[in-house]
C-alpha cells in the first residue's frame, strides 16, 4: 500500500499573507487560490492550504526537511526578516540552532503562532 500525505489545511487570520510569509521564507511560490484556500506547494508534492478563520487559531507544528544548502538560504531569510528563532519547539533556547542527529535545526513562528521548523536530518537518523 502506498500512502502519501497530499495536503493539510492551515488556519490563518489572513490566508494570503500567511501563505506569502511561508513561501517567502522557504523560497517557494504561493499557488493560485483553490476554492477557499491559498496553497503553498512543497517540492515533495504536499501542499499547505491556508484558509481564513475569524476565530482563534490553534497553533500547530510544521516541520520541513531541507538540504544543508537550503538550510543556509532559509535561515538567512529568517535572520533578514528579523524573526526570532529557537533551537527547540518550546522556545527555551532563543537565538540558537540545534544539531540534533548530526544536522541542524531551527524553529520560528508564523504570523498566526504556528511553530515552523527547518531541519537537515530526520529525527532518529543518527549522528550526535
Amino acid at each position: 500500500m502506498a500512502v502519501e500525505l497530499n495536503h493539510t489545511i492551515v488556519a490563518a487570520h489572513d490566508k494570503h499573507a500567511s501563505a506569502r510569509f511561508l513561501a517567502d521564507i522557504l523560497g517557494l511560490e504561493v499557488s493560485p487560490d483553490y476554492g477557499p484556500f491559498a496553497p503553498v506547494e512543497i517540492p515533495n508534492g504536499v501542499s499547505l492550504d491556508y484558509r481564513d478563520t475569524t476565530g482563534a487559531v490553534t497553533p500547530q507544528h510544521y516541520a520541513f526537511l531541507v538540504s544543508e544548502d537550503d538550510f543556509d538560504s532559509i535561515f538567512g531569510r529568517i535572520q533578514e526578516a528579523g524573526l526570532t528563532y529557537w533551537a527547540d519547539p518550546f522556545h527555551h533556547r532563543p537565538g540558537e540552532i540545534n544539531h540534533n542527529d548530526g544536522g541542524r535545526g531551527a524553529y520560528f513562528d508564523d504570523p498566526n503562532g504556528h511553530v515552523m521548523e527547518i531541519l537537515t536530518r530526520p529525527y532518529g537518523s543518527g549522528g550526535d
